[in-house]
């Protein structure tokens, strides 16, 4: 789903190795909502192509893992540990339909 999502926006790009995503996804944990696009990526500590990084990001969005405020700053949203600490109170619980 999310990759033929990302074919589409990007139909001759060469995509990223895990390791590089991984590398993007810590960088953006450490430093959640200080950095816009751009700055984010000429801070990452391994340079890479910027059609990369933005194929990358691109991923991230539609994954639901990072989100982009009213600056533009990219921040993290997905936070696993959390989320099923929170679903244990009795008060907040999943619906289904």
């Amino acid at each position: 789903m999310i990759f033929e999502i990302l074919k589409k926006q990007h139909p001759l790009a060469r995509f990223p190795r895990l390791d590089t995503v991984l590398m993007v996804e810590d960088f953006i944990k450490k430093n959640d909502g200080g950095f816009r696009k751009k700055q984010l990526w000429l801070n990452l500590p391994k340079k890479m192509m910027y059609q990369t990084f933005s194929i990358i990001i691109d991923y991230l969005i539609v994954s639901g893992k990072v989100s982009v405020d009213a600056e533009g700053k990219i921040g993290w949203i997905y936070y696993s540990e959390d989320a099923k600490k929170l679903l244990k109170n009795a008060h907040l619980f999943w619906r289904k339909k």
